[in-house]
């Protein structure tokens, strides 16, 4: 064995078990999922005080649940439909605890959906080795192949045969999550009953698609829940992002302008989908929450009218009687220059507006200090 040899052997070992570990905590998370699925359920026919919490039983599991990070009305009402839609999983959380006392039993049947014909057509075009049972993939194809984030997705989808479809091309494909939400917002699948050679449409797709990397598992918020991470601990040192939001957070707190961090990479829920704010501070003089958006790249319409969308759910699900409106800065990049934007969503009051402006950090300093940031990046 020569030096270059050790040292592709050392690197091809290191990428074997790091997959390895990637797998298995997606694993371990898919199938606790699907399992508190069960328990759901199982509750919901057989509970004993079942008739008590009724509609509500989802609402109050995330009240008493709340020593589980992650764990919320939404995630509960995804877990239930999760087990609900992939009952092969089922020998496969059996064989992962054999000393439970769980007694599953599942009598879930296909569908009956008119358009059987055409879709039975649409899945008869895929070329893939994996094999349909009752146009569902394997348990263990499912949980080793897609990670819990992919599920998500896929549970939004009610027809069991379109569903499967979408399995197939994700798998096929390694699609990242993203492509796979791309995908079934463009309508793929309706495209694919429509096209006279729906094999040709596959590999057109198929060639354009983003693969997924391994390491997006692990970073995927529900991973960092699973395993009691912050999303600040997993994320790799040589990330920009990261770092100019590091020194931004550092930068805005010596200020000594009353910020006070209260949240990085806050978390909050509108309709039924997940946001991320990357720094949430309090403002202590002015009284009123500070939201800053960092995005490394070129101003546009969706980044002002996001930073907006979230400074509104501000004032309608987090501001107390005796807040001050809350403000926004959105900060954009575009390698070494830098745009700022305040949001002042329902400042009517222009004192108000003033005096923010008065004690927020002005355009030039912020832009001063994003630029120089960047230099010091690419030198």
């Amino acid at each position: 064995m020569n030096f270059e040899l050790l040292i592709d052997t050392i690197s091809k070992t290191h990428s074997h078990f790091q997959q390895q570990a990637v797998k298995a905590v997606n694993v371990s998370l898919t199938l606790r999922n699907w399992l508190i699925g069960y328990y759901i359920v199982e509750f919901e026919q057989k509970g004993e005080d079942r008739a008590k919490y009724g509609k509500k039983l989802l609402a109050n599991l995330a009240k008493r649940c709340t020593s589980i990070k992650g764990l919320d009305e939404r995630t509960f009402r995804n877990f239930r439909l999760f087990y609900l839609y992939y009952p092969q999983i089922e020998p496969l959380v059996a064989s992962q605890i054999q000393n439970s006392p769980i007694r599953m039993s599942l009598t879930s049947e296909l569908e009956k959906n008119e358009n059987l014909d055409s879709q039975l057509r649409i899945l008869g075009s895929l070329t893939s080795e994996f094999q349909l049972t009752e146009f569902q993939l394997k348990g263990s194809i499912i949980v080793q192949s897609l990670s819990y984030t992919h599920i998500e997705q896929l549970i939004t989808i009610e027809n069991n045969i379109k569903r499967s479809f979408y399995e197939l091309e994700c798998i096929k494909g390694t699609w990242s999550v993203r492509e796979l939400k791309r995908q079934i917002n463009s309508l793929y699948y309706e495209r694919s009953g429509m096209s006279i050679k729906p094999e040709m449409l596959s590999q057109i797709t198929q060639q354009k698609a983003e693969i997924a990397n391994p390491s997006d598992i692990v970073k995927s918020v529900y991973a960092f829940e699973f395993l009691g991470l912050k999303a600040k601990d997993a994320v790799e040192e040589n990330d920009l992002e990261s770092a100019l939001l590091d020194h931004l957070q550092d930068f805005m707190m010596e200020m000594g302008h009353g910020f006070c961090l209260e949240a990085r990479q806050k978390k909050i829920l509108i309709g039924d989908e997940y946001f991320f704010i990357d720094l949430v501070f309090y403002h202590r003089i002015l009284k009123c929450h500070v939201l800053v958006e960092l995005k490394v790249e070129d101003f546009n319409h969706h980044n002002i009218g996001q930073l907006n969308t979230y400074v509104n759910y501000y004032k309608a699900n987090v501001m107390q009687s005796d807040d001050n409106p809350t403000v926004g800065i959105l900060l954009v990049t575009n390698k070494n220059t830098a745009l700022v934007e305040f949001a002042t969503t329902g400042m009517d009051n222009k004192l108000f507006v003033s005096k923010y402006l008065l004690e927020l950090p002005k355009k030039e300093i912020l832009e001063a200090f994003i630029t120089n940031e960047l230099q010091k990046w690419n030198s």
